[in-house]
């Protein structure tokens, strides 16, 4: 269960909701409105891991297309295609 507590109570007692947030996520609020999110370190990496670059297709050689074209899913991971759309419309 996350906790939600307030800027002002962070303030005071920091280290018991460095020791919580090390558990679970301590949303931090200020003005009666979450604000920010004290998170252990590990979570922190995991997530940065998940952030994506994005870039045009446009903006890719017709080489770097037929590659992509040309690529095949890694055995094992056949169960991943469920995860994608169907029509190409879907992706848009």
């Amino acid at each position: 269960m996350t906790s939600i507590v307030t800027a002002a109570a962070v303030s005071k007692n920091f280290g018991a909701y460095q020791d919580a947030a090390v558990r679970e996520p301590v949303i931090i609020t200020k003005n009666g409105r979450p604000r920010t999110v004290l998170i252990a370190y590990e979570d922190y990496l995991r997530l940065a891991k998940r952030d994506r670059r994005v870039d045009l297709t446009t903006a890719l050689s017709d080489d770097e297309l037929a590659a992509i074209e040309a690529s095949e899913m890694e055995p094992g991971l056949d169960h991943r295609t469920s995860e994608l759309p169907t029509d190409k419309r879907a992706a848009d």
